[in-house]
């Protein structure tokens, strides 16, 4: 089961989910997409939680009330973490988090330090973390399949755009080779036969020359 919410605090609204329990979580780490912005309480067990962010924005620059809306989240969801104030949460992308054989059901490490973030969260904040789980819906997705559409759309753009990058490459190309044979010809009804005549001397009568005079 995966718990979904929703942040009205931009446009279009974003949605956050978490899963159910530990288990759950070893899914979501698996079947994650690459716009997802992983949270979790600092050195505190807690619920993973999950921002969908919508394609190409950064997630260095979230919305600074979508990021409360998840920090507050994030707190509520740990047993811990939601009884104490002054708490840090920690986020980064859904592909800086490293999962092998030897860690624990639900544990996840990162392969990048650098690309972890924190969030001080003074204290809970009930209007917030009230407003989101009036939002809450219950699901059961299929993560896997969910993920292998994900990733069918991912290619089909990716074809469409190397084939407009074709086209345009061939526009491109044509004009260049256009604009070559329009300057190598330049002069090509110049050296005419026709002109050639008429700026001939040769087939003149004898008396062209009398215009000089």
């Amino acid at each position: 089961m995966v718990y979904y919410f929703t942040s009205n605090t931009v446009s279009p609204a974003a949605f956050i989910y978490v899963g159910k329990d530990k288990v759950e979580n070893e899914e979501l780490i698996k079947y994650g997409f690459e716009e997802d912005v992983w949270f979790h309480v600092d050195k505190l067990s807690s619920a993973h939680i999950y921002l969908r962010l919508p394609e190409g924005q950064d997630w260095e620059n979230i919305d600074k009330e979508l990021l409360i809306d998840c920090a507050q989240l994030t707190k509520a969801n740990s047993i811990e973490g939601n009884k104490k104030d002054n708490i840090t949460i920690i986020y980064t992308p859904w592909s800086n988090l490293h999962k092998d054989g030897s860690m624990a059901v639900g544990q996840v490490g990162f392969k990048d330090q650098r690309k972890v973030r924190r969030i001080h969260v003074p204290q809970r904040e009930n209007p917030i973390v009230n407003r989101l789980n009036k939002t809450k819906v219950e699901k059961f997705p299929d993560l896997a399949m969910e993920k292998e559409n994900r990733l069918k759309e991912l290619r089909k753009k990716d074809r469409a755009a190397q084939q407009a990058r074709q086209k345009e490459e061939a526009r491109i190309a044509k004009e260049r080779k256009e604009k070559k044979y329009q300057k190598d010809h330049a002069y090509d009804d110049l050296f005419s036969e026709e002109n050639m005549a008429q700026a001939s001397n040769q087939d003149r009568d004898e008396d062209f020359l009398d215009d000089f005079f």
